[in-house]
């Protein structure tokens, strides 16, 4: 059974150097590096894994359009989440790169989610600021994202657009005019008849 291991950054670094210092002329194979960190709880093998793949899964982030931090966060999490499952991976069924790759996809698409839903709750408390909650209208979480997603399945394209941009995915409303090459004064005007009609089918759907 591996043990527990709590590895924190600096942690990680000082495994990684010791390895730089004793490194032996080796071909590098993950396989046999999981499977170290598998049978024994091996730091130096999980040293060598994460400074071999740590860059290129924060790499890959950057590529589909996560921000720096983002990345390395996440590429952190995933070489984590490797040392915990190491004992699962079958090389049989997937290449090492193939598997950290996933397990840090599946990572980013979990932190989008509950990104998205925080944002939804929010666009929800801008709208619905207006009317005192009482308690019996408390709502979940969830039943505000089902809300807020209904009622902008009736904007424009436009109108979506400039929500989805400047809500959900938090970008400024200068940087909505570039995204979409339109005057900011358009993506200002666009955003006030989206919220003016997202209030009003919030209302509808009460």
């Amino acid at each position: 059974m591996v043990p527990a291991l709590a590895l924190n950054v600096d942690g990680m670094r000082k495994a990684r150097a010791m390895v730089q210092r004793g490194r032996s002329v080796v071909l590098f194979d993950p396989n046999r590096l999981i499977a170290a960190i598998a049978r024994s709880g091996d730091r130096q093998a999980f040293a060598e894994l994460f400074d071999h793949f740590a860059p290129r899964v924060k790499g890959l982030l950057m590529r589909g359009g996560a921000s720096a931090e983002l990345a390395e966060e996440v590429a952190q999490e995933a070489l984590l989440a490797v040392w915990r499952k190491a004992a699962l991976f079958d090389p049989t069924k997937a290449s090492a790169s193939t598997w950290i790759a996933t397990i840090a996809r599946n990572l980013r698409i979990d932190i989008a989610r509950r990104e998205t839903r925080s944002r939804l709750s929010q666009v929800y408390e801008i709208l619905d600021e207006e009317d005192p909650e009482r308690p019996d209208d408390v709502l979940s979480g969830a039943e505000r994202e089902a809300r807020v997603r209904a009622a902008m399945n009736h904007l424009s394209p436009d109108q979506y657009r400039v929500v989805e941009l400047a809500f959900l995915e938090g970008f400024s409303h200068q940087d909505v005019a570039k995204r979409l090459a339109i005057p900011l004064g358009t993506v200002k005007s666009r955003l006030r008849l989206a919220l003016s009609h997202l209030r009003g089918r919030l209302e509808d759907l009460r």
